[in-house]
C-alpha cells in the first residue's frame, strides 16, 4: 500500500510568522499555490495560511499594510507523517475539511499533500472524490 511519502510534494516553500501577508501572497503567486506553511527558521511547522485567510482576515477589513502572517494564519494544525497511508490522509482531509495537508517528521515539515495529489493515484480516486465531496459540502474551506 502506498503512503503519503510516495505522492507528497517535497519542494516546500514556507513563510515565517513575521513575514507580511503581502510577502505570503507574492510567494503563493510565484509558486502558484493557494496555501503556504508557516514555519520557524528550523522548519518547525507553526501554522498554515491560505489565500482565503488573507482575504477574509485582512483584506476584507481594509488591512493590507504591515499585517504579519501571524495575525491571519491558522494554527490549529492537522498534519501527517510520511508513512501515513494515502487512505488515512484522504480520510483526515475529508473529516477536517482541508484541501492541503502538511507532512511532518520529527516536528519538521518535509512535504505537502494536496487533494489533487490524491486524485492522481488510481487507487485513491474514490477516496479523493469522497474527500472533495465532503469538503465541498461545507461553506468554510481551509
Amino acid at each position: 500500500m502506498k503512503s503519503v511519502k510516495d505522492i507528497m510534494s517535497t519542494d516546500i516553500s514556507f513563510c515565517t510568522p513575521n513575514d507580511s501577508i503581502v510577502d505570503a501572497a507574492k510567494r503563493m503567486r510565484d509558486i502558484n499555490v493557494g496555501a503556504i506553511p508557516i514555519c520557524s527558521s528550523n522548519k518547525e511547522l507553526l501554522g498554515m495560511v491560505t489565500d482565503r485567510d488573507i482575504v477574509i482576515r485582512a483584506v476584507a477589513d481594509g488591512k493590507i499594510e504591515n499585517v504579519k502572517i501571524s495575525q491571519v494564519m491558522s494554527n490549529e494544525l492537522i498534519s501527517v507523517e510520511p508513512g501515513t497511508s494515502i487512505q488515512e490522509a484522504s480520510d483526515l482531509m475529508a473529516r477536517h475539511q482541508i484541501r492541503r495537508l502538511p507532512v511532518v517528521e520529527r516536528g519538521e515539515i518535509v512535504g505537502m499533500i494536496a487533494l489533487g495529489d490524491l486524485a492522481l493515484e488510481d487507487k485513491s480516486n474514490e477516496a479523493a472524490g469522497r474527500a472533495l465531496e465532503e469538503i465541498s459540502e461545507h461553506d468554510e474551506l481551509h
